[in-house]
C-alpha cells in the first residue's frame, strides 16, 4: 500500500479564474474558480474575512457518489455538509474543493473499485487490485489556492494526518486539527475502519 505523489516534484500550477456569489442553505459564500495547467478545475468557497487569523478550513476531494448522489458507502457527503455548517456557524472560513475523484483514480475506476468491494475487497485492496496506489490525491494544489485567498494559517477540519503533513510541507501553517466524525452507517462501517487501520485516519480529538 502506498501513495504515488512525489512530494519533491513541483506542485501542480493553478491559476485563479473568477469569483461569484454562491447562495446555499448555510449562507451566501464566495465561490472562487481555479484551473490547473492540465485543465483540471477546482473551487474554493469562502465566508467572511478569511485573512483575519487562522481560518477554519476544509480541503475536500470530490466524491460525486457521496457529495451529489447521496451514497452511504462513504462519509464524504456527510463531511462536506458538516464542514459547510461548521464554517457558517463560525461566520468565517474556507472550503477547498479539489477535483480528484476516487482518491485520484477517477469516477469510472471508482465504480470498478466498488464492484471489487462488492466481492469482498476493502477500499485499499480494491484500488491496488486495479493497479493503483491506495491514494493518488495531491493536496499541494490547495496551498496555491489558499495563498491566493490570503490564507497562510488554518484550523483544518480533517481526520487525515497526511493532509495535514502535506499542507505543512507546502508552507501552510496548521494551528489546529478539528475532528470530523459524521455519517457512520451499516454500509460504510468497514470502509471507515479500513481508513483508520490502513490509511492512518484519526478518529477522535
Amino acid at each position: 500500500m502506498g501513495f504515488n505523489v512525489n512530494q519533491s516534484a513541483p506542485a501542480p500550477r493553478v491559476n485563479y479564474v473568477a469569483t461569484c456569489q454562491l447562495p446555499t442553505q448555510w449562507g451566501v459564500f464566495d465561490m472562487h474558480g481555479f484551473e490547473e495547467e492540465s485543465g483540471r478545475e477546482h473551487v474554493a468557497l469562502t465566508l467572511g474575512d478569511v485573512t483575519a487569523g487562522p481560518a477554519l478550513a476544509r480541503v475536500h476531494s470530490e466524491c460525486l457518489t457521496g457529495d451529489a448522489l447521496f451514497s452511504l458507502r462513504c462519509d464524504c457527503g456527510f463531511q462536506l455538509e458538516a464542514a459547510l455548517s461548521a464554517i457558517a456557524a463560525e461566520g468565517r472560513g474556507v472550503l477547498v474543493y479539489l477535483r480528484q475523484e476516487g482518491r485520484g483514480i477517477g469516477l469510472i475506476n471508482k465504480i470498478r473499485a466498488y464492484k471489487l468491494q462488492d466481492g469482498g475487497a476493502d477500499t485499499v485492496e480494491a484500488n491496488e487490485q486495479l493497479g493503483f496506489p491506495a491514494d493518488m490525491r495531491d493536496f499541494r494544489v490547495a496551498r496555491e489556492m489558499l495563498h491566493h485567498l490570503g490564507i497562510a494559517a488554518v484550523r483544518i477540519i480533517t481526520n487525515n494526518p497526511r493532509k495535514i503533513a502535506t499542507l505543512q510541507q507546502a508552507g501552510i501553517e496548521v494551528t489546529e486539527r478539528v475532528a470530523l466524525q459524521v455519517g457512520r452507517n451499516a454500509y460504510n462501517d468497514h470502509y471507515l475502519d479500513t481508513k483508520k487501520a490502513k490509511l492512518g485516519h484519526l478518529f477522535g480529538l
